[in-house]
């Protein structure tokens, strides 16, 4: 089978096309014929050096995947050939990734069925970052109704889904970007879109809640972010990141404040959950471009940036 191989740790540039094995289905898996891969700002971090995961190259990469049941192992009873299915493969350990390929294999119990409403394409941008904006608001910060939420990075790919699944949650959205993705901001339903590039956020999010400061915030940004909102969030409020927090720490304790770190597990209740709202429409994926499989160099090259906007995916096999 056709696969997109990371011959050795490095740049975007090393990708080099290659035949490979198709792999086989065992028990309790399903070998899944790949019609869209998703990418992740997760997959340029492995790229550059995936020692830390414990993945070794050559290895073929890619952390979303939408596609169709090509074949079903014994044991698996709820999924069958044919089916059409989105799920987000494991990122750590030999087996991991495999997205950047014509066929995958997972096990069944992290594979859902792909709701109807949406396309390869857009399926293909959920699992990891909705799946991750999900568990960070729904199910660590429990964003209730009439609740004020900061979100910093808004219009990347989990922050894109944060800000439509908080404002669903009946939550007031505040949520930061840069100055080309404030209409973006608007679009994806933010109540207060904010310029992270003028002037400072905490005290904005203090203006915006009347002194009182937010009842929650979310990290999909990292580095000190989550110290500096820490003084525009609630006694007792909650915070959450995606990437770390760096920084003095403290202000959590006297404030009476919760962090949560949140990092993906994979199941497919979540997804299950996640299309509920696909198909009602409450939410919907951001896909800022669709390349073939083999511009999937371009696609790590803006991953890099650490500027974009919502996700780029990657034809496989056709939508």
């Amino acid at each position: 089978m056709r696969a997109m191989v990371t011959p050795r740790f490095g740049g975007p540039e090393l990708f080099e096309e290659r035949e490979v094995e198709r792999p086989q289905a065992g028990p309790g898996e399903v070998l899944v014929r790949v019609a869209v891969a998703g990418t992740n700002p997760v997959d340029a971090k492995l790229r550059a050096d995936g020692s830390f995961a414990g993945i070794e190259p050559p290895v073929v990469l890619g952390s979303d995947v939408s596609g169709v049941v090509e074949e079903v192992g014994p044991g698996v009873r709820d999924l069958a050939s044919g089916d059409e299915v989105y799920y987000t493969p494991e990122i750590f350990g030999p087996g991991s990734n495999g997205g950047y390929a014509e066929y995958h294999l997972a096990g069944a119990d992290i594979v859902a069925k792909k709701p109807g409403a949406i396309s390869h394409a857009e399926a293909a941008a959920v699992p990891l970052a909705g799946g991750t904006a999900y568990e960070a608001l729904v199910r660590r910060l429990a964003v209730r109704v009439g609740e004020t939420v900061l979100i910093h990075g808004g219009a990347g790919g989990v922050g894109s889904f944060a800000v439509q699944i908080a404002r669903s949650a009946g939550a007031r959205v505040i949520a930061t970007a840069g100055p080309d993705n404030q209409e973006v901001l608007k679009e994806l339903g933010a109540h207060v879109p904010v310029d992270y590039t003028r002037g400072n956020v905490a005290e904005t999010a203090l203006e915006e809640t009347g002194g009182a400061g937010v009842d929650a915030v979310l990290d999909c940004v990292g580095g000190g972010t989550v110290v500096e909102s820490i003084p525009a969030t609630k006694p007792f409020g909650r915070l959450a990141t995606i990437l770390g927090a760096q920084g003095d720490l403290t202000p959590l304790y006297v404030n009476n404040q919760t962090l949560h770190g949140v990092l993906l597990m994979r199941e497919r209740a979540r997804l299950d959950e996640l299309s509920l709202m696909l198909e009602r429409g409450q939410i919907k994926p951001l896909v800022d471009d669709v390349l073939d499989l083999n511009r999937v160099g371009e696609a790590h090259e803006r991953l890099d940036s650490g500027h974009g906007r919502g996700k780029v995916v990657l034809r496989v096999s056709g939508d």
